[in-house]
């Protein structure tokens, strides 16, 4: 008899399944899985990150670890905002580390040549406290 492995995939493209859009002019905001279209498209909405309702396939979202559970299916963009502020789902994205990182690599991103001269002296002196407390520690040892 063959025994069922539980399965690898821990995140379904489902109704209310909070999804990051990678492509389009609404890439990076966070929306919602309003109604799964096909196997290829689902509708979704982001009233609370201004992203318009809109089929997308699936090609072009992320799913995140996030869901909104009992969201009726083709819920509207009211249902939705209400949905997603009562669940808190943009607070715990903006803790989450992957946002962080998103944010980080958008902040360097968006730096001047002046800020990553800044960035480079802090560096240097940062390493110079290390390698002088790193010598010390070492010659106390011996």
């Amino acid at each position: 008899p063959q025994v069922a492995q539980p399965s690898t995939f821990k995140r379904f493209v489902e109704v209310g399944r909070v999804v990051l859009v990678n492509d389009g002019p609404s890439a990076g905001k966070l929306a919602v899985i309003a109604e799964i279209i096909d196997h290829n498209r689902a509708l979704i909405d982001g009233p609370n990150t201004s992203v318009p309702r809109q089929q997308i396939a699936y090609r072009n979202l992320i799913l995140t670890p996030y869901t909104i559970s009992k969201l009726p299916r083709g819920a509207g963009s009211g249902a939705i905002k209400r949905a997603v502020e009562k669940a808190g789902v943009l607070e715990k994205w903006e803790q989450s580390g992957w946002a962080k990182k998103l944010a980080a690599r958008q902040t360097r991103k968006n730096a001047s040549d002046f800020d990553r001269f800044k960035i480079m002296l802090a560096k240097k002196s940062r390493r110079d406290l290390v390698r002088k407390a790193y010598v010390k520690e070492k010659k106390s040892a011996a």
